[in-house]
């Protein structure tokens, strides 16, 4: 574990190509290992009519409805999949089955062909198909927690926007290193939010004042404006609730391996994300 976290250290807070798959290099062959033990239950679940309205399952039906853990994937709202042919991604729902929930890995629209708030519209998509049908998957859907890295971040605060009685739908929200609104939003953002009022569509308010549980997570190497956004969230937060959200600093990891380790030896967020859903569950 410390040679892999000299060699997170030594990437730095940078993001891109080159970094991203040096990151998945350091995991591959552990989480490949999960991937040859934990199959998908269910692939290619169609949540809506766009060919992106797909997600997979994880976990076996038992005799008792299991917590539902739905992962929203990161990928500057441009790319990324839910990975049931690798492992990126589709290891958080291996990860959920492993702990014996049922773990759901979703597509959603992406930009720039799909524009705000097309993520966050997904994702309420996705959690009232679960609603309707993850109990015959063996899954319980008054016990539904929704989690997103980066652009999946973001697309669940902005779900807690879109949809007011969310407190109704899903009984809590991981955020892993997502952007919220308390920065200035970045040119390469507008590919999703395009040049309109940011403010106006950014998920700030909703994130800051649900009472809906939140676990809020940042890495240690996060690039400083995700590292500014969990600062300002705690602020904010604070602020108007008296209380900080529960959250975790997470030592070691960058901006991609966040999600990416889930799943390995390295069960540091994993223990924190299983406390929390054994809290509010």
């Amino acid at each position: 574990m410390n040679t892999i976290r000299q060699s997170i250290a030594a990437m730095g807070q940078g993001l891109g190509p080159d970094v991203l798959e040096a990151c998945r290099q350091l995991f591959g062959a552990e989480q490949q290992a999960l991937a040859d033990a934990v199959p998908a239950a269910a692939r290619d679940l169609a949540y809506g009519p766009h060919e992106r309205h797909r997600l997979d399952l994880y976990g076996a039906a038992e005799d008792v409805l299991k917590p539902v853990l739905l992962f929203v994937h990161g990928g500057g709202f441009v790319l990324g999949d839910k990975g049931d042919t690798s492992w990126p991604n589709a290891a958080v729902g291996r990860m959920a089955a492993r702990r014996g929930w049922i773990g759901a890995v979703m597509n959603y629209r992406l930009a720039p062909d799909h524009l705000w708030p097309a993520g966050s519209e997904d994702v309420a998509a996705a959690v009232d198909y679960l609603r309707g049908a993850v109990a015959e998957h063996g899954g319980d859907p008054e016990r539904i927690v929704v989690m997103g890295t980066s652009a999946g971040a973001v697309h669940v605060s902005g779900f807690l926007r879109l949809r007011p009685d969310h407190g109704d739908l899903v009984r809590g929200a991981v955020l892993l290193s997502g952007l919220y609104g308390c920065t200035p939003l970045d040119p390469k953002d507008t590919r999703y939010y395009g040049t309109g009022d940011y403010a106006a569509m950014a998920p700030w308010d909703a994130v800051v004042e649900t009472q809906l549980p939140l676990l809020v997570a940042c890495a240690q190497h996060d690039p400083a404006r995700f590292q500014a956004e969990f600062l300002g969230l705690m602020q904010a937060r604070l602020a108007g609730h008296g209380t900080m959200p529960r959250a975790v600093l997470l030592p070691g990891h960058n901006h991609y391996t966040m999600a990416m380790h889930l799943g390995t030896s390295d069960t540091r967020l994993e223990e924190e994300i299983a406390a929390f859903l054994e809290d509010i569950l």
